[in-house]
């Protein structure tokens, strides 16, 4: 069974809304809506759970009855940071899922993730027992030394970004974090499980990404996002127009 964690605990103050962004609308529609949406499609995910902000669940229920996002099983509250977060969805999942099953975590505001990517999160965590969506640096990188100085170059080729998915047999992401509050690291590592497993000395395994694949962070990013969802009902018109041609 592959599960859905997508979390919506999240305040997002850098985009400088009156609301969290996950729940901003772009064209009529909560930027979550989308997120959800892209787990909906896909037919190896049988259900979705969304670990919410305690504020917006009301919201939350309303908005999945209105866009019949029927794979939608289980909601529970969010925590005050990630791995809070992360913690709640995992526990509320203890009796629902088997220590074998998939949990696909993903961020409530990153609407841009394909099928493709998923996919390959999905068939790469069946070999290893967890994937993470990677992209590479393409950009040069350097040092952030301070007071607006870099005095370091960094080599790109030995970075990657990592973003959403990450996808974890649940019996190991149950272990991840067993261990890691066994090693007082639950206080000390933010803001994602991959900074565990870092610290906790284990391997992460890269499945799919790409440039497209960001998460929602500043205003600039929610314009980003408005051009991708035109440019994605254009692709689908022209494809029906393709359709209707032949």
């Amino acid at each position: 069974m592959v599960t859905a964690m997508i979390l919506a605990g999240g305040v997002g103050s850098r985009v400088g809304a009156e609301c969290p962004k996950q729940f901003i609308e772009v064209f009529g529609k909560p930027i979550l809506a989308y997120t959800i949406e892209i787990y909906q499609k896909n037919s190896q995910v049988e259900a979705i759970e969304i670990v919410c902000h305690e504020d917006w669940i009301d919201y939350l229920k309303k908005m999945i009855k209105k866009y019949d996002l029927s794979k939608v099983r289980w909601i529970t509250q969010g925590g005050k940071t990630f791995q809070e977060s992360v913690i709640n969805g995992m526990k509320y999942l203890k009796d629902k899922l088997n220590m074998d099953d998939i949990v696909m975590i993903h961020y409530g505001a990153a609407p841009f993730s394909s099928q493709h990517i998923i996919q390959d999160g999905i068939e790469k965590c069946r070999k290893y027992g967890m994937s993470v969506s990677c992209t590479p640096c393409f950009q040069l990188m350097g040092s952030n030394d301070g007071n607006g100085k870099s005095k370091q170059w960094i080599d790109r080729d030995k970075q990657v970004q990592i973003c959403c998915p990450q996808s974890f047999r649940y019996g190991y992401l149950v272990d991840i974090y067993e261990r890691a509050e066994n090693n007082g690291l639950l206080t000390k590592i933010e803001p994602h499980t991959t900074s565990l497993m870092y610290a906790l000395g284990d391997t992460v395994y890269q499945s799919y990404g790409n440039q497209t694949n960001i998460k929602i962070t500043t205003k600039e990013d929610i314009k980003l996002f408005e051009g991708y969802v035109l440019l994605k009902k254009r692709e689908k018109t022209e494809s029906l127009g393709n359709i209707k041609l032949k």
